[in-house]
């Protein structure tokens, strides 16, 4: 980043402009619903942000409009596309009809608990939108499945809640690619998502490693449950997973996020290792049918260790490409006797 002399509005403006089509198609199809939601989270994250800038400012003391004043022009709240990164993030990973009770709330936490508390930018330990997602998840379960309508509390009423391949009844492959889904508000139209992808690793915004390496273990991962439960579909079961739910937007928008993922680029590897692993064994052996804000928020605890310095460093050696290896094949091997013996037993 130095040596492109960038800076972290440029970053985080790189971000928006990469979500944009999201946004554009998530409004498209959800219309008012995804309107009020993103607005809803925008002032949320921006007025958080403002407010605990505002009370650290006073509580410093003396000639407060003198010190507010510097204080909005040194933090992120003077870099709108900081905050508003978040907070747009956050509006596409919640279902369109999700009560506005459970979006405030899971906002707020997301803003105060998840970043705030921390310090702001650059200093908090878990993804704010993927905290703030998986809070309401759990703390508001009757807003998901209770007397306010049937939404999956975990990626709102997804294609993924349809058993393979029953749901190849209903939804081909090419609506999978092109958003005619069920699902949360900006993770259902793929094509979008590739967009903004390309974008970013164009202009060199998002480092590529920890996303191809979460994409290459969920794709080997589900290649091997595919031909273990439905060998004559395979590839169709790959793509399925792969397009379904909110894999590619977690890959794309929040696995990259440079405050919660590891320095040295080996541990990029580790880290979308353990994301892609973690989502395929949430989806395939856990209770919700997704998983990858749950699977992000477990990462993001590891990255203390995974850039531990007695162990960590910038190069790749050996010991890294041994051991990378050596997880990536125990993990497909495992997937192997688990669904092999599964499918044995039934």
């Amino acid at each position: 980043y130095i040596r492109k002399e960038t800076s972290t509005k440029r970053m985080m403006f790189d971000v928006l402009i990469a979500l944009t089509p999201v946004v554009f198609f998530s409004i498209y199809r959800f219309g008012l619903d995804a309107f009020t939601r993103i607005l809803l989270s925008l002032i949320i994250f921006v007025g958080v942000e403002a407010l605990y800038f505002l009370a650290v400012t006073r509580a410093d003391g003396y000639n407060f409009t003198e010190k507010i004043i510097n204080k909005f022009k040194k933090y992120t709240i003077n870099n709108f596309s900081a905050p508003a990164v978040s907070g747009v993030i956050y509006a596409m990973i919640v279902p369109d009809q999700l009560h506005l009770y459970a979006v405030i709330m899971g906002a707020l936490f997301g803003a105060a608990i998840g970043k705030m508390i921390f310090g702001g930018l650059g200093f908090n330990l878990f993804n704010p939108a993927a905290l703030g997602r998986v809070f309401i998840a759990l703390a508001f379960t009757t807003f998901f499945t209770g007397s306010y309508g049937f939404i999956d509390a975990a990626a709102g009423a997804t294609a993924l809640s349809t058993p393979f391949p029953t749901v190849l009844n209903s939804y081909s492959l090419v609506d999978l690619l092109v958003g005619n889904i069920p699902g949360s508000i900006g993770e259902i139209n793929a094509l979008a998502i590739i967009f903004g992808l390309i974008y970013l690793l164009i202009r060199k915004t998002i480092d590529y490693r920890p996303v191809l390496s979460g994409l290459l273990i969920f794709v080997v991962l589900s290649a091997v449950a595919g031909y273990v439960l439905y060998p004559t579909l395979v590839f169709e079961y790959v793509v399925f997973q792969t397009l379904s739910g909110g894999l590619l937007f977690g890959l794309t928008f929040m696995i990259t996020d440079p405050a919660t993922s590891p320095v040295t680029r080996p541990g990029r590897w580790w880290f979308g290792l353990i994301v892609g692993a973690l989502v395929f064994f949430i989806r395939s052996f856990g209770s919700l049918p997704e998983g990858v804000a749950f699977a992000l928020l477990f990462a993001n605890l590891l990255v203390p260790v995974l850039d531990y310095p007695m162990w960590a460093n910038n190069l790749f050696t050996k010991k890294f490409y041994l051991g990378y290896s050596a997880v990536f094949v125990l993990l497909a091997v495992l997937t192997f006797v688990i669904l092999g013996g599964y499918a044995i037993w039934h």
